[in-house]
């Protein structure tokens, strides 16, 4: 029952989904959601050889690479999964959004600790993005294509940029993964681009205007 929950969340969000049944057969990102949950049981029953050949085989079929130990909680969609990679010790609530090319990676090669990061509920991780490390995503957050997130992401944040920085917070905003809006559209580097864009035009034109007199 909860695969075929999952697949009706995923329907209900995806405005080119036309059904669930599509989703159930014709998703990759949900395919990779139900080698997981072999995987996973595997890893728990101690066949840990076994887990992990069945994530590589999901890895090679979907392109979604999710490590057996990792924790995924209900209504996980992964939208256009190529290139996503969900390290050990990574813990994904409810209701999340993944794109294309995120990694939930780690930090450090000590065993037996937590080194991958842990995502709320109703996170959207936007495509190209990286969360690296024992980092906290807060219920709620968004973070924007292409960020690159090192430090805890506060609950109800809207963080981009490389390194990510926080530009909201409770900006009125709905749940960012039921939007699907990865777009960010006040980027503080973006606007700071551009007042520097500004400031060359107009030196440049005092120079040609010192240049005719």
């Amino acid at each position: 029952m909860g695969l075929i929950k999952d697949a009706k969340s995923i329907a209900r969000r995806d405005p080119a989904a036309r059904n669930a049944f599509e989703v159930f057969c014709l998703y990759p990102g949900f395919h990779a959601l139900i080698y997981h949950k072999i995987s996973n049981a595997f890893y728990r029953a101690h066949l840990y050889f076994l887990a992990r050949w069945v994530s590589q085989l999901a890895s090679r079929r979907t392109g979604v690479e999710i490590h057996p130990a990792a924790t995924i909680g209900e209504g996980l969609f992964i939208d256009h999964g190529k290139g996503i990679v969900i390290g050990e010790t990574a813990v994904i609530g409810n209701n999340c959004t993944i794109y294309h090319q995120v990694t939930l990676g780690g930090t450090g090669k000590v065993k037996h600790c937590k080194r991958h990061p842990t995502v709320g509920d109703n996170v959207l991780i936007g495509a190209g993005a990286k969360v690296l490390g024992p980092v906290t995503i807060g219920n709620n957050a968004m973070i924007g294509a292409g960020s690159i997130v090192l430090d805890d992401v506060p609950a109800g944040a809207t963080v981009t940029g490389v390194k990510a920085k926080v530009i909201k917070i409770d900006g009125a905003r709905v749940i960012p993964s039921v939007e699907l809006n990865q777009r960010i559209e006040d980027d503080p580097f973006t606007k700071e681009l551009a007042g520097l864009r500004e400031e060359i035009e107009r030196l440049k034109a005092q120079l040609t205007h010192k240049g005719d007199e």
